[in-house]
């Protein structure tokens, strides 16, 4: 008996020591499980930003302590007024807003931090296929080309004057709806041509409502098209969380180099599940082939130079702000170093 209970003893303790044990391994991956909650306001959704979407399925920003609750803006100026009243941690649009932001002499103005894409997202479509169009084609015609002021029309405009077109004069942008009534619009009839993001373009072109003529990416050349930005005071107060962010942002922009347009589509499945498993692969195979996706995140000076010239020229800027007002680069560049 004195043996029995020995050794039912003996198991008593062993199991509290391994409840112990257990129970100090939870206390220690807890911490690690406590993920920072953070707003991000996209100005659209679209495969275009396929890095930032390969971050998140991919775990890059739970690996950083980040968990990222996604908001669709729908417009530049929508996601600049969401994070200068604080309603999100974090905007994702064109430059050019922060750059009227400045211009407006606010005190807390915002900030850009990362570079996401390299180039124009957009592609010109027309009614019918047009294997042998040329941008002088467009001369006396009208097109769809979103808000005045946005990336989307203000590249258009750098593109036609680099082919010679005078926006206002040899073409005629209609700017007065919001991309997401662009498509319906010029299917209704309304324009010549329009210029639509992807997936739209290649389910348009599928579904034989229009078809793709040109990429305003490849004409543009490289351009700081969309980026992430914050306001002054939400970087100074949490710069820990921007080098986070940032980091996972770069981890997505280099597995994204590193990976076949076909695992970079079942990648960002999840977050186009109503799209075409064969129009993802394309739409990620064209984005990629014409260099659309930045390396790195740092928006280089001369490009941001590039990008106020085609402000200029548009008329939606008076002379250029500065860069290092505008713009930091040291968590992009930490980013860099920290990341092999």
């Amino acid at each position: 008996m004195r043996r029995k209970s020995l050794f039912t003893l003996i198991l008593v303790i062993l199991l509290g020591l391994s409840l112990i044990f257990s129970g100090c391994s939870i206390k220690e991956k807890t911490p690690q499980q406590k993920l920072t909650k953070i707003k991000l306001s996209e100005v659209t959704h679209s495969i275009f930003y396929a890095p930032q979407y390969v971050a998140l399925t991919q775990g890059f920003f739970a690996e950083e302590g980040l968990e990222i609750e996604l908001f669709n803006g729908q417009g530049a100026d929508k996601v600049m007024t969401s994070v200068l009243t604080g309603e999100v941690d974090i905007g994702f649009a064109g430059p050019e807003a922060s750059i009227y932001v400045y211009k407006e002499g606010r005190d807390d103005y915002s900030i850009v931090f990362a570079q996401l894409t390299n180039g124009d997202g957009t592609f010109l479509m027309g009614r019918e296929p047009d294997p042998d169009f040329k941008w002088s084609d467009l001369k006396g015609k009208t097109i769809i080309g979103g808000r005045k002021g946005g990336m989307p029309e203000i590249i258009l405009q750098y593109v036609l004057r680099k082919n010679g077109l005078k926006p206002g004069e040899d073409v005629y942008i209609d700017t007065t709806m919001q991309f997401a009534a662009m498509p319906g619009a010029f299917m209704g009839g309304q324009g010549d041509y329009v210029i639509i993001f992807e997936p739209t373009a290649s389910e348009m072109e599928k579904e034989g409502k229009a078809y793709i003529l040109a990429s305003l990416g490849e004409s543009s050349g490289e351009v700081p098209y969309t980026a992430y930005f914050a306001s002054k005071s939400y970087i100074e107060k949490n710069p820990e969380i921007i080098q986070k962010f940032t980091n996972a942002i770069y981890k997505g922009q280099r597995w994204v180099e590193t990976h076949t347009p076909e695992e970079i589509a079942k990648a960002i499945k999840p977050h186009f599940p109503d799209t075409d498993d064969e129009i993802l692969v394309t739409v990620v195979n064209r984005y990629k082939s014409q260099n659309t996706w930045k390396k790195d995140p740092v928006l280089l000076k001369e490009h941001f130079e590039v990008l106020q010239k085609a402000l200029q020229d548009a008329g939606e800027l008076d002379e250029p702000v500065p860069y290092e007002k505008v713009v930091t680069t040291k968590f992009a560049e930490e980013a860099i170093k920290n990341i092999k």
